[in-house]
């Protein structure tokens, strides 16, 4: 089904990406529940190792952070939990998640959230040339350097992703 709408209206994640100067581009999909990132990939004609996920996870204290993963890769919350110096890190349930960022599950950006969080990022993802992440809706995705991800958002590079 072809996409009447090729370009979407502004986000906050759209928005802080302008205001920074950050070059994107916009694809839009069409959202399918629970599709996930290899959904997005497919749709796209994206490698699926491009496309990354926000994950909005908490620690042991209940402190909301981010994490951004390779969408064909699961992130190790022991690894996480270790390289950041907390006893525990778990997934936030939908509802806390929403609360924290502002997003619609399944529409999560990293960039604009309602709250501050600290954000890490798999270290192997910038290595890429170019990632494709939340725009800040369902059913759209931001192509941008990842380059700009720890400038931006202060994002730390981590060793926590799980082999498939």
């Amino acid at each position: 089904m072809a996409r009447k709408d090729k370009h979407v209206s502004e986000t906050p994640a759209t928005q802080m990406l302008r205001r920074a100067g950050v070059a994107f581009s916009e694809h839009p999909y069409d959202y399918v529940d629970h599709g996930g990132t290899a959904e997005s990939a497919r749709q796209l004609g994206l490698p699926e190792h491009a496309v990354v996920k926000t994950l909005v996870m908490q620690d042991d204290k209940a402190q909301p952070l981010i994490v951004l993963m390779h969408g064909d890769r699961q992130v190790s919350t022991k690894a996480l939990a270790r390289e950041i110096g907390v006893k525990s890190v778990e997934p936030c349930t939908p509802e806390v998640a929403q609360r924290h960022s502002g997003y619609l599950v399944g529409g999560t950006s990293p960039f604009g959230t309602k709250k501050a969080m600290r954000v890490f990022v798999a270290a192997s993802v910038l290595e890429l040339p170019r990632i494709f992440i939340n725009g800040g809706r369902r059913g759209f995705l931001v192509g941008i350097d990842p380059s700009v991800l720890v400038p931006l958002l202060q994002a730390r590079p981590v060793h926590c992703a799980l082999a498939p």
